[in-house]
């Protein structure tokens, strides 16, 4: 059987000691505090969050911390070390610099969302900071390390800086906020999953997050309960969500959304011949198959996520685990996000009993969830090693998944 590399999670306590230490050797002085966000991880509902749709993920153990403190110029300081580096990185750069597609790299998530709460004159003092950023959440692995980021930063920020905005309305300032640095200055096309489940995560909760109704509620969520475990599988395969290929898919229902909003209708209201009878009549429509198939996983994958949120709440949990692999076959075949890394990860993970799995997050790379009995979990892993191993992938890295709490600060 292959071995399994198991990916690392520190304490609060570790994170808060790193953080600290990296500040204060790059700075020379304490910081303010240490603040953090967790990445996340969706059960189901994925690309249908820009598509007014449902989706039910929930907050990682893994925590992205930012340890600052606040300057008197316009100046944002951050020094971190990078994932498989030892030595830190180091970058300056001006708020005055910072606007629509600048810096356009992984600078942008953090000094971006300082730029956006100015905007939305959220802080009281719009200087600069020094940061010192640490993280356990996995890059490029569609758990939302950029989401951590984001948030992290964001409530640094309004803490340091001051709220401009009564305590109850910041966490939807800051949603948005951090949508904006994601969107309009690194310019990858999110739809804001990633940010609300960092923000309002609770342990042993998943959200039901409506985009429809911009609303969502809780649903309870403890596999361990019921002698099961969800297991994630990074592939390690290259992701990207910027390369053009997410862009190009949003860009087709961005088409098809404003279509059915000059009838004031969604995708909820029709089945799928319904809407591209409409699109028939409009020039949108250049592939008919291909519109079927895109449009067809929005409304599929969103009565996927109502029903799942049901059978998450009865405890159902082989309906439910047969919900994910459904999902995942239409983010295969009607969506196309699917490599073969994730495909593999996925047979592995059902032939070796698996009550479903499938890819989670963007797609293009990254990782794949399973729910699995509890006994199971490390020869499902076991097995996701071997199968990789087998057809030449890079080798996984594994998690063992639970809901956990979102934003805070931790010192």
């Amino acid at each position: 059987m292959a071995i399994t590399h198991w990916a690392t999670t520190r304490t609060e306590e570790q994170l808060v000691s790193d953080a600290k230490k990296l500040f204060t050797a790059t700075y020379d002085e304490e910081p303010t505090g240490v603040w953090a966000a967790p990445g996340r991880v969706n059960l189901i509902g994925d690309h249908v969050d820009y598509a007014e749709g449902i989706c039910l993920p929930f907050a990682l153990e893994q925590l992205t911390a930012v340890a600052a403190s606040g300057r008197n110029d316009n100046l944002v300081n951050i020094v971190t070390i990078m994932p498989g580096q030892e030595e830190p990185r180091t970058l300056s750069i001006s708020l005055d610099e910072v606007g629509k597609g600048n810096p356009a790299t992984w600078a942008g998530y953090i000094v971006g969302v300082i730029w956006a709460l100015n905007s939305a004159n959220a802080l009281v003092c719009k200087t600069g900071l020094d940061l010192a950023v640490v993280s356990d959440v996995p890059v490029g692995s569609g758990l939302s390390s950029s989401a951590a980021l984001e948030c992290s930063t964001a409530l640094a920020a309004v803490e340091v800086k001051g709220a401009s905005f009564k305590k109850m309305a910041m966490y939807p300032v800051m949603v948005e906020a951090t949508m904006r640095a994601e969107n309009d200055v690194v310019g990858a096309s999110t739809g804001g999953l990633d940010q609300r489940t960092s923000f309002y995560g609770k342990p042993n909760q998943a959200l039901e997050i409506d985009f429809l109704y911009d609303e969502f509620s809780f649903v309870p969520c403890n596999f361990d309960d019921h002698g099961l475990a969800l297991l994630i599988a990074d592939t390690n395969a290259p992701h990207r969500l910027i390369d053009g290929q997410y862009g190009s898919r949003r860009g087709l229902i961005d088409e098809v959304t404003a279509v059915l909003r000059k009838e004031d209708s969604t995708f909820r209201d029709y089945k799928v011949d319904q809407i591209l009878e409409k699109l028939a009549k409009t020039p949108e429509c250049s592939d008919h198959d291909l519109y079927r198939r895109r449009v067809g996983h929005i409304i599929n994958e969103t009565r996927r996520t109502q029903q799942a949120v049901t059978l998450l709440r009865e405890g159902d949990f082989t309906k439910f685990g047969k919900l994910m692999t459904e999902s995942h076959v239409s983010l295969r075949d009607d969506y196309e996000v699917v490599t073969p890394e994730l495909d593999g990860a996925v047979n592995a993970a059902l032939s070796a009993g698996a009550l479903g799995a499938r890819m989670t997050g963007g797609g293009f790379g990254g990782s794949i969830i399973a729910l699995v009995k509890k006994e199971d979990l490390e020869s499902t892993a076991a097995a996701i090693a071997e199968a990789a191993e087998t057809r030449g992938f890079a080798e996984p890295t594994f998690l063992h998944a639970k809901p956990s709490e979102g934003a805070r600060r931790l010192v």
